[in-house]
């Protein structure tokens, strides 16, 4: 737990239109997500904070969430209730809390969850003196529409209309809040409306990430947050070096029969295969931009990888290579993270629950930048190794 917070406020109390006709008889945070409350799936994260104070501020059939999660014990917390009418906005919930409230606070919308790095966003909160310090999803997928833009942590605009020009980024919650933003208030009944105010004073601030949130808001977005809930294993793994025979330096496999296999690579592919663990190749691939060869050529070269593990009665499932060179500036080249975050929202994964499997720190560093769990592989430690690790629970 951070020193800087010790409680977390879930603003929980509206009636959750979109998502009638369940909400016409249930409030929304007890939408059932792989057959769980969603609301148990927020406590659950907030306790792995390492928060044991929770204050959830009801409205709407306030009773019912109540009786589902009662004093909080069984999820390792304390919850504590403030019920106002359902029309009230944030704002009006939030002052209505106050007394309940420390100084500062996690809040968090009851609608969404992304597995955001808190103490991360502790740490951007203090380091820069913030008022309040926004998670911010960086949307460049968009997923929904752009409500801010920041720049260096600072927030230079917050559009809760969205229609400004240049927006990049999106308001997800998971956000510290100083108690003493609420006399910024007034007669404002949305939260929000706070927001203009401190980016004039230079006190709103936000961690970007480009982990997809996930929600419970309407419909359209449910297929994807079960999804995200349902319960996979899953490896992600570099090619030369760590499951194939690395070519000399400057060099590249430019031709299928060039693809050697390291000792014992297919076996513990085909473990994983046994275990059900789903196994993602992420690989650079610069020889393209250099001209040594063509997407073409790569894609008979991964034919031919995959054609071996049939072979043994398995396959990788997924494949994500990046063309680029060394200096075109990419977002998908390691160390940078970009393929595993193209992963991610394509499969919808909790990276922060997989493990990257690499022989080289640049895999490493770019499962380090997107939170896997990372470990190198070597001729002493092979793939095949970590593998018997991996399924015998001693990497986690």
């Amino acid at each position: 737990m951070s020193d800087l917070v010790s409680q977390a406020v879930i603003i929980a109390g509206g009636r959750g239109e979109r998502l009638r006709p369940f909400t016409d008889t249930a409030p929304k945070p007890l939408f059932p997500i792989g057959g769980v409350p969603f609301i148990n799936r927020l406590l659950e994260q907030i306790a792995s904070f390492g928060i044991r104070d929770i204050v959830i501020l009801l409205g709407y059939r306030a009773d019912q969430v109540i009786d589902e999660v009662g004093d909080g014990s069984r999820f390792g917390v304390n919850v504590r209730y403030d019920v106002t009418p359902e029309e009230y906005d944030t704002g009006q919930r939030l002052m209505h809390s106050r007394d309940m409230l420390g100084e500062n606070f996690l809040m968090m919308y009851c609608d969404n969850y992304c597995p955001v790095d808190f103490d991360e966003l502790c740490r951007t909160h203090s380091k820069n003196s913030a008022l309040i310090t926004l998670s911010v999803y960086a949307n460049k997928d968009k997923y929904t529409k752009d409500n801010i833009i920041v720049k260096d942590n600072r927030v230079l605009l917050y559009d809760k209309k969205r229609l400004s020009p240049d927006l990049s980024g999106v308001d997800i919650g998971y956000a510290i809040v100083n108690r003493s933003s609420l006399d910024l208030l007034g007669d404002d009944r949305s939260f929000s409306s706070v927001y203009p105010k401190l980016v004039d004073q230079g006190k709103l601030f936000a961690l970007v990430t480009e982990h997809r949130y996930y929600s419970i808001g309407g419909y359209e977005r449910l297929p994807l947050t079960e999804e995200f809930f349902r319960e996979k294993k899953v490896v992600f793994l570099d090619r030369d070096g760590t499951i194939n025979v690395r070519p000399p330096k400057a060099c590249y496999i430019e031709r299928p029969e060039d693809f050697q296999w390291l000792p014992g690579a297919k076996e513990a592919l085909k473990k994983l295969h046994d275990n059900n663990v789903i196994t993602i190749l992420i690989s650079n691939q610069p020889g393209i931009a250099r001209g040594n060869l063509t997407e073409e050529t790569l894609g008979r070269i991964h034919e031919k990888m995959q054609s071996d593990l049939e072979v043994c009665g398995c396959r990788i499932d997924h494949i994500y290579y990046c063309p680029h060179g060394w200096d075109d500036g990419c977002e998908c080249r390691k160390p940078r993270p970009g393929m595993l975050y193209m992963a991610q929202r394509d499969l919808s994964l909790d990276l922060t629950k997989c493990i990257l499997f690499g022989d080289d720190e640049r895999d490493i560093e770019a499962g380090s930048a997107a939170r896997v769990r990372s470990v190198l592989v070597s001729e002493e430690y092979s793939f095949a190794d970590a593998v018997n690790d991996y399924l015998k629970g001693d990497i986690r």
